[in-house]
């Protein structure tokens, strides 16, 4: 997990662990989002319920775009699933969006643990039909 070597995860009941821990032997999607953006608004409670369905195989990183920690922490508890987050105002926020272009939010960038993409596209994936295993079933070819 070379890519997030050394970086701290942290969900939303404050438990922190190291992300090449957390990580192991799982698809990794970062999802960029804020609490601000309807759309975003929208897609995270289709993504906690595809969460739900395959979390031993997937998981989620929110790098948040919010303006502030509270709001950060608000949009965890009123809509994500039991998944991680990238603490607000970490460099690697930052170093995130620029590494995979991200250019709008929400964006669903899906990886394998050393940070090559996938795809950028994972919530058509995700919101294209199919049945969750499937789809982790694509992104792991």
């Amino acid at each position: 997990m070379s890519f997030l070597a050394g970086v701290q995860l942290e969900k939303h009941d404050k438990t922190k662990v190291d992300a090449s821990e957390a990580l192991e032997g799982k698809v990794i999607a970062l999802y960029f989002s804020a609490h601000w953006c309807p759309p975003c608004r929208a897609f995270t409670p289709i993504l906690k319920d595809f969460y739900g369905e395959v979390e031993d195989d997937l998981e989620i990183i929110f790098v948040s775009l919010d303006r502030s920690e509270s709001e950060l922490k608000a949009y965890m508890a009123e809509a994500h699933g039991d998944w991680y987050h990238i603490p607000f105002g970490s460099d690697t926020i930052k170093e995130l969006s620029q590494k995979y272009g991200v250019s709008g939010i929400p964006a669903l960038i899906v990886v394998k643990a050393d940070g090559t993409e996938i795809t950028k596209d994972g919530r058509a994936d995700v919101q294209g039909g199919k049945a969750p295993s499937a789809v982790i079933k694509k992104w792991r070819s």
